[in-house]
């Protein structure tokens, strides 16, 4: 391995790494609870886990009653059991959604260590600050959603073969489980990133050895548990699901995915990776262009140039294209950006630093200035716009947060002024500034935010239009995650039996205008949305002959 600067840098100090170890917590653990499941994913991921937690059904995945096989359940498990252990404490969706915690804590440790095992032993924490400094990352490792899981599945992943050299056992087992994690998270994407890896690794000499060969080979025994007895135990249950989850949901969809190529967007991750992998993006790119020389020397290179190329390529061509999949691609963007730090020209590092620090400070007063606008009902331009955005919404003054919020505030200026002087300050001041924007939504602005993005108020509000007898509703492009916060919110099942043999019909659209026209066989009895939301709107109506 290449002998860089970085590797003769030494550790810091047991109180600086206390502090980034308290930063990451404050990170990690903020906004975990407190909140309803949110729309869009959050929905439907607790409508899996609550089915679990309702029924005992852990085997096959089911949403609102209906059988939902495009994830395996490996993340609505382990929410469920989550959600069992805290529920005396917490609402049963706070105590799901701490699964994500667990998950993003492991994959924060897995990147340090990466890090460590890649740069030296002073590069772990940075590597984890660079990580949580991400801005796609914030809200998203907040959130009760499959790809967490599937991100710890790639960053234990990347620490195997960082450690072939030196432990190439464990490494195989490393990886092996790594790749099973995320298969029973998110499904074949986690093996093609293994085998794609693999393969393109052997093209370089330094990685055609004997440890290399022996790590592939347990990895592929360590993952084949993984990969075998969820689908073997669906096949026994039911061969029909089995086929409809591997061939219709998988092989067949991916099939069709490439034949219609003309609509295949595969510069999407391209386009969004300066702001949503910000400010890892710019270090990994400056990291290359410095080790360009050295690329046949350095096998830490070469690992993360071809991980990250091999996963832009693969999430370009899989069949979901959005920001959510476009986690894994922080992980190897982070570790490039981790050698960056040790070679970043000093005007270069001061520049990203203050750029930082007042963006933050701006959002900070921002912030600050639309909740006391609309705690005060100030006549000012913003106050009243996010008035039109949430119509209906009533401020409330909630003493204990507005404190935290207070506090947070002053200890990031402090942080900001007392920060000494050091290769790591521009990351550090900016993962900070993101943990105090973070904090201030989650203090300050969480019930502006909940009123928005939760179904509560919206299926109260349908509840009580519910007329005291009737039969069943039948339901008209009424989407997963709706059924799922209807049934948990309102115990409202949405029916399987014919729309003929309902007395109601709920309709979800996205328009104001009603879709239903046959005023003779149907009366509108409600309509609503949630706060706010002009693009999604259910209508009740019951059947008069």
């Amino acid at each position: 391995m290449y002998s860089y600067p970085y590797q003769k840098d030494q550790l810091i100090s047991p109180t600086k790494a206390v502090f980034l170890g308290l930063l990451c917590a404050v990170w990690l653990l903020t906004g975990l609870i407190g909140h309803d499941p949110w729309k869009p994913d959050e929905a439907s991921s607790f409508g899996l886990v609550f089915h679990i937690l309702k029924n005992g059904d852990w085997l096959v995945p089911t949403l609102a009653g209906d059988v939902f096989l495009d994830r395996p359940p490996l993340y609505y498990w382990t929410a469920a059991l989550f959600a069992k252990v805290f529920t005396p404490f917490l609402p049963i969706h706070d105590g799901a959604r701490l699964a994500t915690g667990f998950y993003m804590g492991l994959t924060m440790v897995f990147t340090g260590l990466c890090g460590r095992e890649l740069f030296g032993k002073s590069a772990g924490w940075a590597s984890t600050i660079i990580l949580i400094g991400s801005m796609g990352l914030l809200v998203r490792a907040h959130l009760m959603v499959t790809d967490m899981a599937l991100l710890t599945g790639c960053a234990m992943m990347f620490y195997g073969y960082t450690s072939v050299a030196r432990r190439h056992r464990l490494a195989g087992f490393l990886i092996g489980t790594g790749i099973g994690i995320g298969f029973l998270s998110k499904g074949f994407i986690a093996p093609v990133f293994f085998l794609a890896i693999s393969v393109a690794l052997l093209f370089f000499p330094l990685w055609r050895t004997r440890n290399f060969y022996i790590s592939l080979g347990i990895a592929l025994f360590s993952m084949l548990p993984w990969l075998m007895i969820w689908p073997v135990m669906i096949y026994m249950y039911s061969p029909e699901f089995f086929a409809e989850w591997f061939w219709q949901l998988n092989v067949g969809r991916w099939i069709n995915h490439v034949h219609d190529a003309v609509h295949l967007n595969t510069l999407y991750y391209v386009s969004i990776l300066p702001w949503f992998a910000w400010p890892a993006f710019p270090l990994a790119i400056w990291a290359v262009w410095e080790a360009r020389k050295k690329l046949k020397q350095s096998e830490e290179f070469q690992l993360l140039i071809v991980g990250f190329v091999v996963m832009l390529l693969t999430l370009s061509l899989s069949t979901t294209i959005d920001e959510l999949s476009a986690l894994p691609l922080l992980l190897p963007l982070s570790l490039l950006a981790t050698a960056a730090l040790f070679t970043l020209r000093r005007g270069a590092a001061n520049a990203l630093d203050w750029f930082g620090i007042m963006t933050f400070a701006l959002l900070a007063i921002l912030l600050w200035w639309g909740w006391t606008g609309l705690l005060v009902d100030s006549p000012a331009r913003i106050t009243q716009l996010l008035k039109d955005y949430r119509p209906g919404f009533e401020p409330i003054l909630q003493i204990n947060q507005f404190w935290i919020a207070v506090f947070v505030t002053f200890l990031w200026m402090v942080l900001v002024w007392r920060v000494g002087r050091s290769i790591r300050r521009s990351v550090i001041n900016w993962a900070a500034g993101v943990t105090l924007l973070w904090l201030l939504a989650v203090t300050l602005w969480m019930p502006w935010l909940n009123s928005g993005k939760s179904y509560r108020f919206m299926v109260t509000s349908l509840k009580h239009a519910l007329p005291a007898k009737y039969n069943c509703i039948y339901g008209i492009e009424v989407g997963d995650g709706q059924r799922a916060m209807l049934q948990y919110f309102g115990n409202i099942t949405i029916s399987k039996r014919p729309k003929q043999d309902c007395s109601l019909m709920l309709v979800q659209g996205n328009t104001a205008k009603p879709p239903v026209d046959d005023k003779v066989n149907w009366k509108k009895v409600w309509d609503g949305s949630r706060t706010g939301d002009k693009n999604e709107r259910f209508w009740l109506y019951r059947r008069v002959k």
